[in-house]
């Protein structure tokens, strides 16, 4: 059975309201589906604490928990804009989050990741990351409410002065090298998000795709068997 994939749909950004994409996902057990993935960003920013929750969130995490009642598996990739999930309030609403998830169809090994941590010279953002995420912010993010609030207006601000090499083009041979070093471990198809764009590449060990973003192409992507 095919599986969908979903990257970057950004939804209270650029992605909109997401009631288009509620209506995609509704329909996936119709159209045979057997599993979604979705690799990161699925919010513009998305913090795993109700109290944070968003209007997007509210929306669309039904259709998600209703696809999974039909017997639909739902796995979720954390993005950068993806905070705390794992072992937070969302927890119950898919069949796995990670950093990364592997699977196989049709034969092949796919590896799926967000992809934004695969540029070892964005120091400006690998120091975002490590500040933003760890078990000390993450404690604090739980337990006061109003430095949250300010930790979310100022995301957007703070991520946008980060990855500026793939902002003016896709760092080809980065993703290479990555996808070159991921693949050697018994996968074959690298998929990554997070560069809102589709490229593909053949590699040593492999192929590595890049996935268009949700928010630009308004479709699902699948694999067939």
């Amino acid at each position: 059975m095919p599986i969908a994939l979903l990257a970057d749909a950004h939804l209270g950004g650029p992605g909109g309201s997401g009631d288009d994409l509620t209506v995609q996902i509704e329909a996936l057990d119709g159209d045979g589906c057997e599993r979604l993935v979705v690799l990161g960003d699925l919010f513009h920013v998305w913090v795993g604490y109700r109290r944070y929750e968003t209007e997007e969130v509210r929306r669309l995490l039904p259709a998600l928990q209703a696809l999974r009642s039909r017997g639909v598996e739902v796995h979720y990739i954390e993005g950068n804009r993806d905070f705390y999930l794992a072992g937070g309030d969302y927890d119950s609403c898919f069949d796995s989050i990670g950093l990364e998830y592997a699977f196989s169809l049709g034969g092949v090994r796919y590896l799926a990741v967000h992809g934004d941590g695969l540029n070892d010279r964005d120091w400006r953002y690998r120091f975002w990351r490590r500040a933003s995420k760890n078990p000390l912010t993450r404690a604090l993010l739980k337990s006061l409410p109003l430095l949250g609030k300010r930790f979310l207006s100022t995301t957007d601000q703070r991520l946008s002065k980060t990855n500026f090499e793939h902002k003016k083009q896709i760092p080809v041979a980065v993703i290479q090298r990555y996808g070159e070093r991921r693949l050697a471990n018994g996968h074959d198809v690298l998929l990554l998000g997070h560069f809102h764009e589709h490229r593909r590449w053949q590699v040593a060990g492999g192929e590595v795709r890049l996935l268009d973003a949700w928010f630009r192409s308004r479709k699902l992507e699948w694999l067939l068997p």
